[in-house]
Parts: structure tokens; sequence; C-alpha cells
């Protein structure tokens, strides 16, 4: 297979999870590509995700690494089949490539958890929102820097409206409730449209109070994906310079167990609804 010029993140994770299967199974490259029939360097090139690889490699990779967790082969197998590209990249060249990645990311997660203390999560954001919030962007972004932005937002929330949503859970801060980014009624519209997202069966929506006794917070917003087997879930870090996929086990353990925390001292979904509503009447 030709050589990629721009590798998708998913594309890289499949080539460093195999890495990580062979180095579990102590094959050295060289030996990794006698087993396939092929070169020391092609198998290199895999697993840095410079070249595609077939599913039915996949498998074999996996049986010469004596891997016998059948459900992560599947799911690698799986990675390996999608060779199209998403609607995100249509915005390539035209906004960081993070953006990208994250919007990949979430195309593919079995179940998405959030958690944010400033603002309302992206996936939750009105139009009038999220364009207030990036015209405060530092450095200042051009008109037509912001309307991209804003369109890749809006698209990136056709998950939560597919005929086979995954389930998302929300756990916002009661400060990102009462930020009026845009304006009072900006600020209504955007509560009202979160108490509506929240009543749909597949999403959640939790509020941590200024009065709670505790506030796990990781000091920026975290976007957990979760993937058909634990070794293949994603953390998503909302970072001053735009957005970072993170996925080692230290990560992943750290982030889970952030939102477990977090999660566990916000309001039920009905108590955290009716505050939304006080909030929005006060708005």
């Amino acid at each position: 297979m030709p050589v990629r010029n721009n590798s998708t993140a998913r594309q890289l994770r499949l080539g460093v999870e195999l890495r990580k299967l062979r180095e579990r199974a102590g094959v050295s490259s060289t030996e990794a590509g006698r087993l396939l029939g092929t070169s020391q360097a092609q198998i290199s090139n895999i697993e840095a995700g410079r070249v595609g690889v077939s599913a039915e490699r996949v498998r074999a990779m996996a049986r010469n690494y004596s891997c016998t967790h059948m459900e992560l082969v599947d799911a690698l197998a799986s990675m390996a089949v999608e060779r199209s590209r998403g609607w995100w990249w249509e915005y390539q060249g035209t906004l960081p490539a993070g953006l990208l990645d994250l919007a990949e990311a979430e195309r593919h997660a079995t179940c998405l958890r959030v958690a944010q203390a400033i603002t309302i999560p992206g996936l939750l954001q009105t139009p009038e929102h999220a364009r207030a919030i990036f015209r405060e962007f530092v450095p200042t972004l051009m008109p037509h820097e912001v309307e991209y932005r804003v369109s890749h937002r809006i698209k990136r929330q056709e998950i939560l409206f597919r005929s086979d949503p995954p389930p998302y859970t929300a756990i916002i801060h009661e400060a990102a409730l009462r930020m009026q980014f845009g304006g009072a009624e900006t600020a209504r519209a955007q509560l009202s449209h979160v108490i509506d997202m929240s009543e749909r069966d597949h999403v959640t929506v939790v509020v941590i109070p200024f009065d709670g006794t505790s506030f796990p917070i990781s000091g920026h917003g975290v976007d957990y994906f979760h993937g058909p087997v634990p070794q293949l879930d994603t953390v998503a870090l909302d970072i001053t310079h735009g957005c970072a996929l993170v996925d080692t086990q230290t990560h992943l353990e750290r982030y889970h167990l952030t939102l477990d925390r977090m999660e566990k001292v916000a309001l039920p979904p009905g108590p955290s609804r009716e505050l939304i509503h006080s909030i929005a009447r006060a708005t």
C-alpha cells in the first residue's frame, strides 16, 4: 500500500495498538515481518500509521503475537477496514488538526462522557453561544475562521441525532450555566437548549452546584470516549491551544476516575434540570 501523507488519529492509534501487541509478545519487528511474509520496514510503517493494513493482516498479526483477546482483535480489524474519511476532512487546512481528530473520535465512540466547568459542552451548544465563545479567542479569529469553527461544532452534534446515538453524559459546573456568552438572550436560549437535550433518552445532564462540598476537576474540559473495548478508550483534553487526544493507560485511568468523582458529587438529572430552569428564569 502507498505511504500516507496525512494519517488520521484513528489510523495512528491502530498502528500503536499493533505495536503494543507485538512488544507484549516479545516479538521483534524483524521477526514480525518474517511471520507476516513481509519486511521489517513494512511492519514499522504499519505501526507508525504510514501505510494501511487489511483486516486479514491485522488478525494474522494478532495470531503471530499470541493475542487471545478476540474482542480487541475484532475491534482492531474493524479499524483497519475503515478507509474512507469522514465529513470532518472538509475542514482540513482551515481548522487545527486536533479538531478533526476530535470529530473522528466522537464519531466512533460507543459512549461519551464530558465535563466542563466554564463553558457548555460543545455537543450541547447553540450556534449563537458557540459563535460568542469563538469571538473571544486569543489571538482573535477572523470572521470566516469563527464561522468555520461554528459550522464544525454544529456538524459534530449530528451524532446525538442519528438513528443509533451513543449514550452521552454531560457533567457541567453551575459556573458554566451562569456565564452569559453573547448576552442574556443568547444565554437563555442556550440554557433552554440544554434542558431540551437533557430530556432525550440517550442524553444525561448533571450539574455540580456552587454549594457542593467538593469539586474534583482536572483544570480543563475533559471528553472521555469509550471504545468497543476499554483498551481503545480515548480522552480529549480542551487545552488553550486546541484539543489534545491522549490514550495511555495512566491517562485513561486518571480521567475515568476524575469523571466518576465529578458525577458522584453532581446533582441527579432531575434536580439538575430544575437548577438549570431556575438559572434560566433569573437570566
